[in-house]
């Protein structure tokens, strides 16, 4: 593929064109960010600082607390600079790195939620074995191997993306760069890379989603011989995980599982994975969990 591109820099449509709206949006979006970046650092630091906090589950969410601030600020600040702003653009340059650090940030955070969720299938069904299986080495492979992954596939998506060629219109319909809407603007036909696309994100989301699912049908399935209260204790330390998937998965296999097209809706389906998920994980996971909650009045009481 030629690639002739004679545009240098995009204007994004942002998240609505109507300024009363905008400025409404902003003021929320700001709020969301700083409860995004403050809640997921305060996981983090109570993780880091507890004893108590020490078993691989916390590690896991700790990072999923970074993946998740890293994730939310590849988009979040533009968003909410682009909602006060008359001209909203971004160089090429900036739109690629966009591009490739959401899709890096994204398919780390999926890769992690089913390393979770494997974490927990072990530490219920082979209660005796867990420490042996999932212990610090295993541990620190299996995040790294969440974090390689993330970037290979950003890799792809990007070298797909930065290969085509762009002679104009060059405004996109969306609030960030993404992969789906640079492909409608491409001066060609770009059936091959939208099935390449297709193929790359939404086998990954989907295939980590039946991973996730097998997970816990093994686990519901090993819950049979178990007492009622040893079901319920078990079932409420998955609750949480299982709701984050939940929130997280739908929109993507919603967004990446289809064709190259674009719909209305997707806009604020992209809000819900970029910005509303990341900030209602910290609260997900602090509210149905008591360790966690003791940690953080020890951390605070020990600052006071």
């Amino acid at each position: 593929m030629e690639n002739e591109n004679n545009v240098t820099e995009f204007i994004l449509h942002g998240l609505t064109q109507d300024k009363k709206v905008a400025k409404v949006c902003f003021f929320l979006f700001l709020l969301f960010y700083v409860a995004i970046v403050l809640g997921n650092l305060l996981i983090i630091i109570t993780v880091k600082t507890s004893e108590q906090l020490n078993s691989p589950m916390y590690f896991f969410l700790s990072c999923l607390s970074f993946v998740d601030i890293s994730y939310s600020t590849v988009t979040a600040p533009k968003l909410i600079y682009d909602l006060v702003v008359e001209k909203k653009t971004i160089s090429f340059v900036g739109c690629i790195a966009q591009l490739f650090a959401g899709h890096f940030f994204g398919c780390t955070e999926i890769f992690l939620l089913t390393v979770m969720a494997y974490d927990r299938c072990i530490a219920i069904c082979k209660p005796l074995h867990y420490t042996n299986i999932v212990n610090k080495h295993v541990c620190g492979w299996l995040v790294a191997a969440s974090w390689v992954g993330g970037f290979v596939h950003s890799m792809v998506q990007t070298l797909l993306a930065i290969r085509l060629p762009f002679c104009g219109p060059n405004e996109i319909d969306h609030y960030f760069c993404d992969v789906h809407p640079l492909l409608k603007l491409a001066c060609t036909d770009t059936y091959i890379v939208g099935v390449t696309v297709a193929a790359n994100s939404g086998v990954i989301s989907l295939s980590c989603f039946v991973v996730l699912v097998v997970s816990y049908a093994v686990i519901l399935v090993s819950l049979r011989t178990r007492s009622s209260e040893g079901r319920l204790k078990a079932l409420y330390t998955c609750t949480s995980h299982i709701t984050v998937v939940v929130l997280f998965f739908g929109p993507c296999i919603f967004i990446y599982m289809r064709p190259s097209t674009t719909f209305s809706a997707d806009k604020m389906v992209s809000v819900f994975y970029t910005i509303i998920t990341p900030m209602l994980n910290p609260l997900i996971y602090t509210l149905r969990n008591g360790e966690v909650k003791n940690a953080m009045k020890k951390l605070w009481n020990r600052k006071v």
